[in-house]
């Protein structure tokens, strides 16, 4: 086995006006062997087509994509000992699942029918789908049709597995099941993945490391704590998270942040992070807002609950300044136990504690301070 590079690479579609379309814009990032790399974005930033270039089935613009020292560029998809699971499963419906599953190593090697035989089976008891290798594709559920096309890939036991959303056809439920099943399975195998998705639920909980793309272009590469407490820019720290992180718009004022609705004091420590910069973004998780019913502190604002969602272990509040545009009110979010009562209308306090905040360029969007990770608690083992 061996890691996985790009080198620059850089994808360009021609449009039928005959303008240029980059999908994949000067892309550079290792994937270590064994490493379960989540690509992750919106719609249209370029995620599946940097699965497709590996995979062999979108050709490089420039750059290079490399396995070990191999260069992949030029060589055929069958050539690669790459397996990829697609969104839509892509199963043989006349076929029966051992035939779906045997039928790559019959075309693709002169492996005994035994062995693949064999391997079929060893596949099949991993995806919990032995006693359905006699049935076709009609017969099966969404979710065994989808363990059906993973084991396909695993028979193979390529040098990487290759998965564009392969879960999103699932409900919810059993997305969530298969995400916890996926990942023992790529521990168990210990092959390196890539794992594309717009979910960044299935980001956070699935991923080794995560890649960040937007309109073509890596933002940020990083564990998924790193990439939730330490963003490299606004667009990263917007997309991870649920609720999405808040932002208010602010000017630096000699140590203050002032924006529309209230001033924040900054510190002398935080103060220099920012220092030389006018237009500033203050950042904020909505777990980091502490909700109280007093307070006259400089981080403490007296504010009014305009929603409230329950979601059962916890409770989204959306709060409006006191003396916000009441036909329109601007509202920030915050996170509370679902256990605490909170009505629409209460007027509450809330504390927005300076060693949470995340400050950012106003006008490029860069970090210019986050969290840091080590104030992040271990458990201890018991002694």
């Amino acid at each position: 086995m061996a890691e996985l590079t790009f080198d620059h690479v850089t994808k360009v579609f021609v449009d039928d006006d005959g303008s240029d379309i980059v999908a994949v814009d000067d892309v550079s990032a290792e994937i270590e062997d064994g490493d379960f790399l989540v690509l992750v974005g919106p719609s249209g930033c370029g995620k599946s087509t940097t699965l497709r270039m590996v995979a062999g089935l979108e050709s490089i613009s420039s750059g290079e994509i490399r396995l070990g020292d191999e260069v992949l560029n030029d060589k055929k998809p069958s050539a690669r000992d790459i397996a990829m699971v697609f969104q839509s499963y892509a199963l043989y419906p006349h076929m029966t699942v051992r035939t779906n599953m045997a039928f790559g190593l019959q075309e693709s090697t002169d492996m005994p029918d035994d062995e693949i035989d064999a391997r079929v089976e060893d596949a099949a008891e991993m995806m919990g789908i032995g006693d359905l290798l006699d049935r076709k594709p009609r017969d099966l559920s969404g979710g065994q049709q989808q363990r059906v096309a993973l084991g396909r890939a695993i028979v193979r036991d390529p040098e990487v597995f290759l998965m564009d959303e392969p879960l999103s056809n699932l409900d919810a439920k059993l997305r969530s099941q298969m995400r916890t099943e996926l990942q023992r399975i790529q521990e168990d195998l210990d092959t390196t993945t890539i794992y594309v998705t717009h979910d960044q639920t299935e980001a956070m909980t699935m991923g080794d490391r995560i890649a960040v793309l937007d309109d073509g272009q890596l933002q940020q590469v990083g564990t998924p704590l790193e990439c939730y407490h330490e963003p490299n820019n606004r667009f990263v720290a917007g997309f991870i998270g649920e609720p999405s992180m808040n932002f208010f718009e602010v000017e630096n004022e000699t140590g203050t942040l002032v924006g529309q609705d209230f001033e924040y004091p900054l510190s002398t420590e935080t103060a220099k992070a920012i220092e030389g910069k006018k237009d500033v973004t203050l950042g904020i998780r909505p777990e980091d807002i502490e909700l109280t019913t007093d307070g006259d502190g400089d981080h403490d604002f007296a504010t009014t609950v305009d929603v409230v969602e329950p979601m059962g272990d916890e409770n989204n509040v959306y709060l409006a300044f006191d003396g916000s545009d009441s036909d329109e009110p601007r509202t920030f979010v915050v996170t509370v136990d679902g256990m605490r009562h909170v009505e629409s209308g209460e007027s509450v306090v809330a504390h927005i504690p300076e060693d949470a905040v995340h400050l950012f360029d106003g006008r490029t969007g860069e970090a210019l301070r986050n969290r840091r990770l080590d104030a992040v608690e271990t458990l201890e083992p018991k002694i």
